[in-house]
């Protein structure tokens, strides 16, 4: 298994752990340590994640709360919560991995700590999610990507 992959099952559960507890992301990945001794991924990468959607947090909801038909944030999971914002800020703030890596990623999230459902409930919103950031031109489709001259996934 990747770090990276590692790094997002790390900041899962510390984002999890925030969310059930009311904890802040310090107290939180001060937990984990405690507990783990240390991350099991890339510590750049978890702490990129968990610092990123704790301080993006409410934007992070709003989107998700707009394409999540039928379902209040507050009667998710909480792992398909926590999943649906590590997705959702790779999307936005993470223009160095490609959004159907970050889709994909936050689906497998899903089905290995979630339940039956959250694979196929995750990808219905980010997918919405994705078409839309597309769609505004937030972010671009991976094969019209220059790469000498890179894409900023946000203007502002």
């Amino acid at each position: 298994m990747g770090k990276r992959k590692r790094a997002r099952e790390d900041a899962l559960k510390i984002l999890y752990e925030m969310d059930m507890t009311g904890m802040s992301a310090e107290e939180a990945v001060e937990g984990y340590l405690e507990v783990h001794g240390s991350f099991s991924g890339e510590a750049d990468y978890v702490y990129s994640i968990v610092l990123g959607v704790e301080g993006k947090r409410e934007e992070i909801d709003d989107l998700i709360a707009k394409f999540s038909q039928h379902w209040r944030l507050d009667r998710m999971s909480p792992v398909d919560r926590s999943a649906l914002r590590i997705g959702v800020f790779e999307l936005l703030y993470r223009d160095d991995i490609p959004p159907k890596v970050s889709i994909n990623e936050a689906i497998e999230l899903g089905k290995k700590y979630g339940d039956t459902e959250s694979g196929a409930f995750i990808n219905g919103i980010l997918d919405a999610i994705y078409g839309y950031l597309l769609q505004k031109g937030i972010i671009v489709k991976e094969d019209t990507i220059d790469q000498d001259k890179g894409v900023s996934v946000l203007s502002s």
